[in-house]
Parts: C-alpha cells; sequence; structure tokens
C-alpha cells in the first residue's frame, strides 16, 4: 500500500483527529514526508483539515477519490481532467482490465458523444466509463446500453424524485430536458463480446443550460447540489447486480414501461442518412421500430433520435 493510501487510511479509521507523530510512527517516515504526502491528497481532492494537534479527514461526500470507494477502490480510476473517461476505459480495457472498472472524472476537455459531438463537461458534473465484459450473444450487446439507462433513471426516480424518462437509444430526460447521456462502444473478439464501455455523463451540479436550453441538471431541478459519489456507488450497485444476472427480456419490458420515445413522431439521423416516422416499439435487441409515411416498418439500430 502505498504512503498516501496508508495516511486515508490512518486518517478514515482515526476517532478525531490523529497528530502528525502518529502517523509518522505508523507509516515510518519524517513530519516533513506526511506534510507533503497530505498537501497532495488535498490537492487531488480530499478534505484534510490540518491544526497544531494534528491532522482529520473532513466528510465529503461528493469526492470522487477511489480511496472513499471502500472494496471498489482498486477497480476506480480518477482523474481531476482527463481528455475522455471512454479513451482511458477503452486503452484499460485492452490491457486487460477486470469488468466493473471504471473511469472517473472531474473535467473533460473531449467528451464524447453520438455522432462525434461533444459533452460539455464542466466541474460539477458526473462523468464516468464502466467497462463490462457480459457473456451475451454480440446481438443482444446493445441491450446493455439501455439496462444502463434503466438503472440510471430509476435512481434518479427512486432518490431524488426527479421525473426521469428514457429517450432512444440513451438519454434520460425530465421534462423535455436532457439530464443524462449515455454512449458505448464495444469490441469483439472471435464472434464474442471481449467488453463494452459505457460512457455516462450525467449533469449533477454543473450548468449545462448555461450553453444549452435544453438541457438541466440534478441542482437545477432541486435547487440544491447533490453528492456526486452517493450517486456513482448506487448505480454501480444496480449496476452490477443487474449485470450478474443479466435479462434480456426484462430489459427490453423495463425500457418500454419508462421510455417518452415510443408513440412519438421521430427523425433519426445516421452518418450518413436520415430516418423519419413514428415510433411504435423497440424490437427484442433494442431497436427502434419506426412507422413510415408509407405504412411501413422500418427498424433503427442506431443514430441520434430527435422529437418532431
Amino acid at each position: 500500500m502505498e504512503p498516501k493510501a496508508k495516511i486515508f487510511k490512518a486518517l478514515n479509521e482515526a476517532d478525531g483527529i490523529i497528530s502528525g507523530e502518529t502517523i509518522c510512527a505508523e507509516l515510518g517516515i519524517s513530519r516533513v514526508s506526511v506534510w507533503k504526502h497530505i498537501k497532495a491528497m488535498v490537492e487531488s481532492g480530499i478534505s484534510i483539515a490540518a491544526s497544531p494537534k494534528g491532522y482529520e479527514l473532513v466528510a465529503d461526500p461528493d469526492s470522487l477519490v477511489p480511496w472513499y470507494f471502500g472494496e471498489r477502490q482498486e477497480r476506480i480510476h480518477y482523474f481531476q481532467e482527463i481528455p475522455s473517461t471512454m479513451d482511458k476505459a477503452i486503452a484499460l480495457a485492452r490491457q486487460g482490465c477486470p469488468a466493473h472498472t471504471v473511469v472517473v472524472a472531474l473535467r473533460q476537455t473531449h467528451g464524447r458523444g453520438r455522432m462525434k459531438r461533444t459533452w460539455l463537461s464542466a466541474d460539477g458534473g458526473l462523468y464516468f466509463t464502466i467497462v463490462v465484459r457480459p457473456t451475451l450473444p454480440v446481438m443482444l450487446a446493445s441491450l446493455v446500453n439501455l439496462a444502463a439507462a434503466i438503472d440510471m433513471a430509476d435512481l434518479l426516480k427512486s432518490a431524488y424524485s426527479v421525473d426521469a424518462v428514457l429517450k432512444w437509444p440513451n438519454d434520460i430526460l425530465t421534462n423535455q430536458h436532457k439530464l443524462c447521456g449515455i454512449l458505448s462502444q464495444m469490441e469483439i473478439e472471435g464472434g464474442q463480446v471481449a467488453y463494452i464501455s459505457i460512457g455516462i455523463g450525467l449533469n449533477v451540479n454543473n450548468a449545462p443550460q448555461n450553453k444549452e436550453t435544453t438541457a438541466t441538471s440534478l441542482k437545477a431541478l432541486l435547487n440544491r447540489p447533490l453528492p456526486r459519489r452517493e450517486i456513482l456507488v448506487e448505480f454501480l450497485n444496480r449496476f452490477e447486480k443487474r449485470m450478474a444476472h443479466f435479462d434480456a427480456d426484462a430489459v427490453v419490458a423495463q425500457w418500454k414501461a419508462n421510455n417518452a420515445t415510443i408513440g412519438r413522431p421521430v427523425r433519426i439521423e445516421t452518418f450518413d442518412n436520415t430516418h423519419s416516422g413514428t415510433a411504435v416499439d423497440i424490437d427484442s435487441y433494442g431497436g427502434l421500430i419506426l412507422r413510415r409515411a408509407d405504412g411501413t416498418l422500418q427498424t433503427i439500430t442506431h443514430g441520434d433520435c430527435f422529437y418532431q
């Protein structure tokens, strides 16, 4: 265990203030080294109060530093700023990281949205990518995306009383305003799913509405800041449980029961085409079924959906 992790453990287990001398004795390092490590920890986002009597860990339910995640900490990769949590997660997945590895960042400089768009990633939002390795047929892999959206929307409704609804393929809306976006990337090896990286951007304490009038945040909805770690931990609890016993039929049924897309006239834009019609259903693989103007049905498997 590295010195900073040992110091965090000592602070976390202390009943109040712990002296610098005690930390020195436990770690076998000098007071200067302890001070330097604590200074770096504070700069990384850990709230530590210093006084002549010693140091004390300050409760901070918003911190996303891995040491706060208990048994999950080895699978949490935290960055104050990173170009994209998705890109980092993909690199880790290709290196063989375990399932449910999470890359989380306070800010993204090149956050990825659908259709090569940029996801605004200002301070205060929750930006993370989770790597899963499901033993599913490739044709069912897109349902993992829907499952992540279902679990996040259910969390927002049950824990924060937010009227969260699902928009195909993977947005979460409330009152017609975008609250959360989800993007995934899959890699296949030997005809099997090697991994799926699911990137999630949730507007928590940021203010996306200042730049996008169709977006909102939890803080704007509830008139108070929310602890991001609490949200992330609860999502992981739900999603890990679902992935351990993945039920494709349940995902399709739950998505249908909580969506705001079916029944609407929509326009779907892909990289090379645009499709219009009324959304009438999703199929067993998560594809959106449209009834076109001539009455024929068409299934769309991907694209950006706009309500008409």
